[in-house]
């Protein structure tokens, strides 16, 4: 967390927008399925290692593939290497894919890339949706040849393209196969995998040196395309993102997929999480207004094909309604929906440095569910908060209405306890057990109730009136203690039975005022009022000092006390203990407005 401030952010989130591919699924990309020459070709083996096999789906032998294997490798900047026990990737998710798939089909990255260095490039971008290398090749006949090698979204692509290389081996009219190969595309992308083309154009070497010398750039080369392939990948859902999900839905959280793939393949993993709701594509989003889109974005589950700016304009849609918006992102062109967004959410492991500073949290495992636990422990830390100010000042306001009534009334001449006295109290209640109550472990419910309002004060309506009953009944109850329990009021330089005793009541208000400040509604007689073993053993240790103070000779002399029976002390506990019987009252009368409303 990059901003101590946004803890609190956290526990008020309503949205949770997440990117798809590493967030809510493993990032482990896998070539499952290979169409090339119109041919279905199944593939075999997971992860990036090179083990597996190519084959067609009705047995045959593959067919075309060294063309758009060749292309696979060189337009890619990953590499998959050999550790100890595994093959680790360096690179894109998705490029790994590739070259493990390469690889099975027995192309070699290395020394591939050594033969044909790449002399241009158009780098990918969210923008264009594909990535194009340009290399020296020799043709079938022998004769160096230029190819510029392309891979990126299938729709981008298949708009660029002229030809495809049909069941011959001949490159002919896209047109002919054209439903066929957007009916591929969408099987693939029905069975959610994320489906990429890789296509190719051939140029002869003067005509690329031409193009060269008169400044062309290498965009330019990316349109009358030859389609090689359509690669059917799968990024397997997170285990675990399932069941946050299903946490977040709980806790009054909507989750929103955000992604960059096809609509089929979001909605077969938005289906597999268990993502419910409609779905809008960036083209969907361009053509509504902002009124139109704000109107539906509640109901919308998964946004597909969404470029960096649909996420901004998403995150100020979603905040305009009135939620609280936390947006997950990567990339450089993420950066200004992060900073749009209430929590900016970065990702550790692929996140970029602009992104990582553009945001205010990283999520150092890109995990989803690790969202969600912060969330619950956003909660957890806020409500600490709550607990640590009621307690806090019910006990400063105690003190104050003490002062005020034993002047009003003529108490002790005004003065119930002395300066070292009151020092004493919040020394050590202000001390360890106020403190221990940050480390309040997170309620088990916490995850079961809606969001807190953003403008929620800290000091609500029924938290004033908890703080006043508290600071009252310990006033008075101090009071009545020194008013009828034997001898003079405390006072400096003479100590007395009922100063010792009033003052040994009010500290041991605290103890059950800090119970009573561990929760807002519920009682503190059950099982989880034991967690917390810090808050015990502070109270323990605060209680030994205070009967030290009470009958130890050095102590009494500075706190002007003296010995009191075991009786006595009975009496200070049972007095003390109102305060808890007052706010258990508070809380059932309460709870009882509240189901009666």
């Amino acid at each position: 967390m990059k901003r101590l401030a946004s803890v609190e952010t956290l526990g008020c989130a309503t949205v949770i927008c997440s990117d798809k591919t590493g967030t809510l699924t493993l990032n482990e990309m896998t070539a499952v399925e290979l169409v090339t020459q119109l041919h279905e070709h199944a593939v075999s083996g997971l992860g990036y290692s090179p083990e597996g096999e190519i084959r067609r789906k009705n047995d045959d032998d593959p067919v075309g593939l060294d063309t758009a294997l060749v292309a696979m490798v060189l337009c890619n900047d990953a590499e998959i290497r050999r550790n100890e026990n595994d093959w680790q990737l360096v690179g894109d998710p998705t490029e790994g894919a590739l070259v493990a798939l390469a690889a099975k089909g027995g192309v070699e990255a290395g020394p591939l890339r050594t033969r044909h260095p790449r002399i241009a490039e158009v780098p990918f971008d969210s923008t264009h949706k594909f990535m194009a290398t340009v290399h020296e090749l020799a043709d079938s006949n022998g004769d160096v040849m230029v190819r510029v090698l392309v891979k990126g979204a299938p729709d981008v692509l298949l708009a660029r393209t002229t030809s495809v290389i049909d069941r011959s081996g001949a490159a002919v009219d896209i047109n002919e196969h054209r439903a066929t190969l957007e009916a591929h595309n969408s099987r693939l992308g029905d069975n959610g995998y994320r489906v990429l083309a890789i296509a190719q154009r051939e140029l002869p070497l003067d005509a690329w040196q031409e193009f060269q010398s008169s400044g062309g750039e290498p965009m330019g080369l990316v349109r009358d395309l030859t389609l090689l392939a359509l690669v059917g990948i799968v990024d397997p859902a997170r285990a675990e993102a399932r069941d946050a999900i299903v946490q977040a839905h709980r806790a009054g959280i909507a989750v929103k997929m955000i992604t960059g793939d096809h609509a089929s393949t979001a909605t077969a993993i938005a289906r597999e999480l268990g993502l419910e709701g409609d779905v809008l594509s960036g083209a969907d989003l361009e053509a509504m207004s902002d009124e139109q889109l704000a109107e539906r974005v509640d109901e919308v589950a998964v946004f597909a094909r969404v470029s960096p700016e649909h996420k901004l304009r998403l995150v100020r849609i979603l905040q305009h309604r009135g939620h609280v918006v936390a947006m997950t992102g990567d990339g450089v062109n993420d950066a200004p929906a992060l900073k749009q967004a209430d929590l900016g959410i970065a990702m550790g492991i692929t996140g970029t440095d602009v992104s990582k500073e553009a945001a205010t949290m990283v999520l150092a495992d890109d995990n989803f569910a690790t969202i969600v636990s912060a969330v619950g422990r956003g909660r957890a830390i806020y409500a600490n908060i709550v607990k640590f100010v009621r307690f806090q000042l019910s006990t400063t306001l105690g003190f104050a209405v003490l002062f005020l009534l034993a002047s009003i009334i003529g108490i002790a001449s005004g003065k119930p306890f002395t300066a070292v006295a009151i020092l004493w109290v919040n020394l050590i209640m202000d001390g360890p057990p106020a403190m221990a109550l940050g480390l309040d472990a997170e309620e088990p419910d916490a995850m079961h109730a809606a969001p807190r309002p953003a403008d929620e004060r800290i000091l609500t309506r029924g938290r004033w009136a908890s703080v006043g009953l508290s600071a009252l009944v310990m006033a008075v109850g101090t009071l009545l203690v020194l008013e009828f329990a034997p001898g003079p009021a405390l006072s400096a330089g003479t100590a007395s039975i009922a100063g010792t005793m009033a003052f040994n009541t009010f500290v041991l208000f605290q103890f059950f005022n800090i119970l009573n400040a561990r929760h807002d509604t519920r009682s503190v007689f059950r099982r989880s009022t034991l967690r917390n073993r810090w808050l015990w053993v502070s109270l323990a240790a605060v209680l030994l000092l205070q009967v030290g103070v009470t009958h130890f000779g050095p102590m009494q002399s500075l706190f002007d006390t003296m010995s009191i029976s075991l009786a006595q002390w009975f009496v200070c506990i049972a007095v003390a203990s109102s305060v808890l019987v007052a706010e258990e009252a508070r809380k059932f009368i309460s709870a009882r407005t509240r189901n009666t409303r």
